[in-house]
């Protein structure tokens, strides 16, 4: 009979306490909400302004700060848009404040694809590429020292740092220091990336890799060195061509082991 008595109360209790568990989430989304888009204007206006300045010394035109507003709204967009359902916090953190300047200087570079192959150009794109590649390993220490890891912002630094190498090879490509085929390395991940919509045993997850982190930043380290203006091709093709090679390799290695897996689960079934 004393179970009778308590019983009934404990689905009012329970249902109070799941609306108050919703009422929490929901403010911490708008509070999530509410910093990310104070930050994501804050680095537009950096990235903004910096593009304007850039145009300014380098004789763009107004070239480079057109450019910058189309791709620095369409990266916004990107990187608000799925926060509510991919990072669990109320805040973004520091980690993905790095990923985001970060993020902004590669739309920066990104921008300088097409322009005139300038020494003033090459230097400008040569000091923004370094200081994204010095700050690829701050975010994930970052995410570590203040226990705020996430998919959301895994996936911020993973596309952060493709984009990065696909801009990269277009400006060694641009500046004459490889031919055509350096873009094999900023195109190979998206190439993958679109196999897998055909082959869904590409889809499994990988687990994570030193090898793979490795070999993302020997592309990075080399295609940096490869557009430094005092660098010249008869370094930088051989530099590209064996850091393209060590890219193929490590795809292969992946490849063969989604293939393998998918064997042995449709072994199983």
């Amino acid at each position: 009979s004393g179970v009778g008595r308590i019983s009934p109360r404990a689905g009012p209790v329970t249902q109070n306490e799941r609306e108050r568990s919703d009422m929490l989430e929901e403010e911490g989304s708008r509070l999530l909400l509410k910093n990310a888009l104070r930050s994501i204007l804050a680095v537009m206006l950096l990235a903004v302004t910096s593009a304007w300045l850039m145009d300014e010394l380098l004789g763009l035109g107004g070239t480079l700060l057109s450019r910058a507003l189309v791709l620095i709204a369409i990266g916004a967009l990107l990187v608000f848009r799925p926060l509510r359902a991919h990072h669990p916090f109320d805040r973004l953190g520091a980690a993905n404040h790095i990923t985001m300047a970060r993020g902004a200087m590669v739309l920066l570079l990104l921008g300088l694809v097409g322009a005139d192959s300038t020494p003033q150009i090459e230097a400008a794109a040569l000091g923004i590429a370094m200081f994204s590649s010095a700050l690829d390993a701050a975010d994930g220490w970052a995410a570590r020292r203040t226990r705020m890891s996430s998919a959301y912002g895994a996936r911020f630094d993973m596309e952060t740092d493709a984009l990065l190498i696909l801009t990269l090879s277009l400006l060694a490509w641009q500046f004459d220091k490889a031919g055509a085929w350096v873009l094999i390395s900023g195109l190979i991940r998206y190439a993958f990336v679109a196999a897998s919509w055909f082959l869904p045993w590409l889809q499994q997850p990988l687990p994570p890799s030193f090898r793979r982190k490795t070999v993302a930043a020997i592309q990075m380290v080399s295609l940096v060195i490869a557009i430094a203006p005092f660098v010249g091709s008869a370094v930088s093709v051989p530099l590209c061509a064996c850091a393209l090679a060590v890219l193929v390799w490590s795809f292969l290695v992946d490849i063969v082991a989604l293939k393998r897996r998918s064997l042995d689960a449709m072994a199983v079934t």
